[in-house]
């Protein structure tokens, strides 16, 4: 069985900041990955030994320099694989993308991209939001689920805002953390994607990818976000966790991981733990693989020269 992988290029960032990535012609035979697969190194030096937690130990007898390599190589292919990786939320400022990333939680950022638009342009400015009437808001957050909770949150982090921080997003972990409905993954995300400060985002899709990937055995965020973060350098922290993002919403999905189809099965130890014929696991694919719009309404350029494609807005059938 063979797997190939993608050729699509762009570029990552909706700001155009990578180079198109190259096309890759190779194709690589898929079979169960031993946890010691020899991969070249990326020329990166390794994390320091005493800065890696023992949640990072190598599995089944890899060593802890293979299992640097084998990370860094992954890394590698799924950057080639979604050159065009980003935030799948549509957002146009950091204290858009901050409410996005609330609303996000228990649903996905297809439904918080279509809800959104209507609620930025009623209150675009956190003060606009934070003398908001409660019931009003939640008529718009309702079809994100939770829209009680998130409702209180999203007018709590904007009155704070606006008392605290003069209606503008602050740029520091601490402060971020401090926000009502803010939490170490939505502040993450702010800082690597409106501030360009380095962070893993550790959701649902990274904590499941990286132990398939025998990053890690951990299941805390907090340890899991330590134990990743010592096998790379911190300037890729970001990108990675756009990489293993994606990958884990459109290939490795959590129930039926589209193994056949996997550009980066010799090297991932998981290897057939989901449907491993081609032709089935095409049929597995979700977004612009699969064929189906993306996450977003207002994709970078990039993502849509690479062939995605946006996604409808509410109500559009």
């Amino acid at each position: 069985m063979v797997v190939r992988r993608d050729s699509a290029v762009g570029e990552r960032s909706p700001d155009g900041g990578r180079k198109p990535a190259r096309a890759a012609k190779r194709a690589v035979t898929a079979a169960p990955a031993a946890s010691g697969v020899p991969a070249a190194s990326d020329g990166g030096a390794a994390p320091d030994a005493a800065a890696a937690s023992s949640s990072s130990a190598p599995p089944r007898g890899e060593s802890r320099t293979a299992l640097v390599r084998r990370a860094r190589r992954i890394d590698r292919e799924l950057a080639e694989v979604y050159p065009y990786a980003h935030p799948e939320l549509d957002f146009e400022n950091p204290f858009q993308l901050v409410v996005a990333t609330v609303l996000s939680a228990q649903t996905t950022d297809l439904r918080v991209n279509q809800t959104t638009p209507a609620l930025f342009a009623k209150y675009p400015t956190p003060a606009d939001l934070a003398a908001a009437d409660p019931l009003e808001v939640e008529e718009i957050l309702r079809p994100t689920g939770f829209f009680r909770a998130k409702t209180r949150s999203v007018i709590g982090l904007s009155a704070a805002l606006a008392e605290d921080f003069g209606g503008e997003v602050p740029g520091r972990l601490e402060d971020l953390v401090k926000l009502p409905g803010v939490g170490r993954k939505t502040a993450f995300v702010v800082l690597g994607n409106a501030f360009g400060r380095p962070g893993i985002t550790v959701d649902t899709h990274f904590q499941r990818l990286v132990r398939r990937f025998r990053w890690t055995d951990e299941t805390d965020p907090g340890k899991i976000e330590t134990a990743v973060g010592a096998l790379f350098p911190k300037k890729a922290w970001t990108d990675l966790s756009h990489h293993v993002i994606w990958h884990g919403r459109r290939i490795c999905h959590a129930r039926k991981p589209a193994c056949g189809a996997c550009p980066i099965a010799p090297l991932c130890p998981a290897y057939g733990e989901g449907e491993t014929d081609p032709e089935k696991a095409k049929k597995l694919l979700k977004y612009e693989k699969g064929g189906f719009p993306g996450q977003r309404l207002k994709p970078p350029q990039a993502y849509l020269d690479a062939g995605g494609r946006p996604a409808p807005p509410l109500g559009s059938g």
